[in-house]
């Protein structure tokens, strides 16, 4: 199970300067109040960081999720671009396969874009069993996922190469 505890994702190197950055939102409107605790808490770790230009946009549902990316980087003008995309949604099993045919087409659709635009598209859709898992990753015992998709947006902008010491 992963657990925030046992990673560096939260550690952030210092003086990342990121006040021209544009971050685009999408969530989705199913699980509205699980998504809205998610987007708050990832736009509250973007300000943090300086960034101002932050857009929202809603979408029916996860499975919309990449067409919505995709049809914004194309429609967005070259000086207007965003950085990076955060994909927030939340899908809870029910009694029906239906479950795993969208957890897997989001899942698929924002790898795609991660191989086809030059911009990141960070994950952050829940894929749980029930409301208590969900509310687990939304500030209890596994984190705050919103956050956590927040600083994975940023560390990805800010992406540079690590030069390692030549062993002697």
């Amino acid at each position: 199970m992963a657990d925030i505890s046992n990673s560096a994702l939260l550690n952030l190197a210092p003086g990342i300067s990121l006040k021209d950055a544009c971050v685009v939102i999408v969530r989705t409107e199913w699980n509205a109040n699980i998504i809205d605790e998610l987007a708050l808490g990832c736009i509250r770790v973007l300000r943090h960081y300086g960034i101002k230009d932050i857009q929202v946009l809603t979408v029916p549902g996860a499975f919309e999720i990449a067409f919505a990316i995709k049809d914004h980087w194309q429609k967005t003008g070259k000086k207007d671009r965003p950085d990076v995309f955060i994909a927030l949604g939340c899908v809870l099993r029910g009694d029906t396969p239906h479950f795993d045919y969208v957890c897997k087409a989001v899942t698929d659709g924002v790898v795609q874009l991660n191989l086809l635009l030059p911009v990141p598209t960070i994950f952050g859709v829940l894929t749980v069993d029930n409301r208590q898992q969900a509310d687990e990753r939304i500030g209890g015992k596994h984190g705050h996922k919103g956050e956590e998709a927040a600083i994975t947006a940023i560390k990805m902008m800010t992406l540079q190469p690590v030069k390692l010491k030549k062993e002697s």
